[in-house]
């Protein structure tokens, strides 16, 4: 389960990165199951906000890296699935994970202080956030506190029974077997040449113990020698100090201020930066953080279950030779989050694979179909879909296409434009893609984008891709009825108000002249203003 996790996900946490950890972005077109235009146009940055209920910063980056890159492994889902209803039937459990969590982030943020932040010593005033006062040394404590902790709360929970929720345990147990683990568990030593842990350094090799603190034991053994030394010989010192006393201050106030840059500087220097330096490079604190953050991104599945206020499933993902798709009662998981009055619709695309959504502006198409789109990535990351039934199989891509503003470089004007994105689309898209127009061949004559759209249509059709389509152009759909080809689904409406329903049937009605009225622009609106009755 790990080497297939890694295969899947590069790390959240680079050895070369100079920041905390950060989100990372969508992938280009054909390189992953979305691309970087469709993921833009499906909301997967509003669909993250709704879903991230993470409690940790690495929590959230591991979401937002599901949602960049989703699976394409129906094992993996299924194991991911598996742990989610694990840790929802065992109380215990999830009280365990959630405290782990909670703990977590209290000194998660003083952990990556330690790694990125530059320390200013004794002087230094911080004029950036990953400036800090002082020497460090505080950040040390913390940041390995944080790290030992993850491992003894990991320690004390019982061995779960699905496979990915063990495999991440597992992980965050084995950190004590790294050598980052016995650095920061410490003691660590700065010899001549490297940084040693206690089982590392050899009694013959000379070495200075590091320890994160300005007070040194040796100094402060020093200082009781020098007291007891004192005690034997008080009439002497007396006589002494009494002739020096004049001066004395001059010996020992650059002493003092001596001491805390020098011992300070050399603990930051030659200890702290070197041994984050190791820190960051080390695999283990690498696969250790993306486990604190796979189980925070599990936890935050089911709190987005709990605060969605309507049925949820974890769907069922099955082994196809195309891509499938069976809803009932779905909504959308960022709109209907919250909001009891969100309508619920059921849709079926398995034998039949292409789906025309029709019906006036406004009446819900676009929410509908972005609906698909969501939640079939949500599925894929393991979560919990906004449907009341679900049954899907894999996506190898997640293509949304809508219509494109050219520009004056490109050459092709607005029909070109759109036409090179679908052409993308088809070259990368398989039977187990799933692919969602709206519109087809704008900026044409509308014989031509009949024509046009057919072609195109029958060609995501022979490959086998889910295809839908939304549009206004009822005669294209009525050409794929008339063969009994594709479903027809439009936008109901009852007393030119829309439902938010998609019923069976074709819409020849746009409602263009109600969105007219409704911004004020109908012909009474223009004749009124041609004669000067303002807007």
């Amino acid at each position: 389960m790990r080497t297939l996790l890694n295969s899947l996900y590069p790390s959240i946490l680079q050895s070369d990165s100079h920041s905390p950890p950060a989100v990372p972005s969508a992938v280009a077109s054909g390189e992953g199951v979305i691309d970087e235009t469709s993921f833009r146009t499906i909301e997967v940055d509003k669909l993250f906000e709704a879903v991230d209920h993470t409690a940790t910063r690495i929590g959230r980056a591991v979401l937002y890296r599901s949602l960049a890159r989703p699976l394409a492994e129906p094992a993996l889902i299924r194991a991911k699935q598996e742990a989610v209803r694990e840790i929802e039937s065992d109380g215990a459990l999830r009280s365990g994970l959630e405290k782990l969590l909670q703990d977590a982030a209290k000194l998660e943020g003083d952990f990556y202080d330690l790694l990125y932040a530059q320390f200013l010593g004794a002087m230094g005033r911080p004029a950036h956030e990953l400036e800090i006062e002082g020497f460090g040394y505080e950040s040390y404590r913390k940041g390995t506190r944080f790290m030992l902790n993850l491992v003894s709360e990991a320690e004390a929970l019982p061995a779960p029974k699905s496979e990915y929720l063990r495999t991440l345990l597992e992980d965050l147990r084995g950190f004590a077997k790294s050598r980052a683990y016995s650095l920061m568990k410490g003691p660590a030593y700065r010899s001549e040449q490297a940084i040693l842990s206690a089982q590392e350094k050899r009694w013959y090799v000379p070495a200075i113990k590091f320890s994160p603190s300005l007070f040194k034991p040796w100094a402060i053994g020093l200082g009781a020698l020098l007291f007891f030394l004192a005690l034997e010989f008080v009439p002497m010192l007396m006589e002494i100090a009494a002739s020096i006393a004049p001066t004395f201050w001059l010996f020992l106030l650059p002493l003092g201020l001596l001491y805390i840059p020098v011992v300070g500087g050399f603990d930051r220097d030659a200890c702290i930066y070197p041994l984050r330096e190791i820190f960051k490079r080390s695999d283990e604190v690498q696969v250790a953080l993306d486990s604190l953050g796979g189980i925070d991104e599990l936890l935050a599945f089911i709190h987005y279950r709990e605060a969605f206020g309507h049925p949820v499933s974890l769907p069922q993902m099955i082994e196809s030779n195309h891509h499938s798709l069976k809803l009932k009662g779905v909504r959308n998981p960022i709109l209907a989050k919250a909001n009891p009055a969100y309508v619920d619709n059921d849709l079926s695309l398995d034998e039949e694979r292409l789906a025309f959504v029709t019906g006036p502006n406004s009446g819900g198409k676009t929410a509908f179909c972005k609906t698909l789109a969501q939640t079939q990535l949500l599925a894929q990351i393991g979560c919990y879909v906004p449907a009341q039934e679900a049954q899907l199989s894999v996506a190898d891509r997640i293509y949304y296409q809508t219509p494109e503003i050219s520009h004056l470089a490109d050459g092709e004007g607005r029909f070109g434009t759109e036409l090179k994105r679908t052409k993308e689309m088809f070259m990368a898209s398989t039977a187990h893609s799933l692919v969602i127009m709206d519109e087809l061949s704008e900026g044409t004559t509308h014989e031509e984008k009949i024509e046009i759209s057919t072609d195109i249509l029958n060609g995501f059709r022979s490959k086998g891709c889910t295809t839908l389509l939304i549009t206004h152009n009822h005669e294209l759909v009525e050409h794929f009825r008339k063969q009994n080809i594709g479903l027809a689904r439009q936008a109901e409406f009852r007393d030119d108000n829309p439902t938010y329903h998609l019923i069976e049937g074709i819409s020849r009605i746009s409602h263009a002249d109600r969105v007219a009225k409704k911004i004020g622009f109908s012909r009474d609106d223009i004749a009124r203003m041609l004669k000067g009755g303002g807007a």
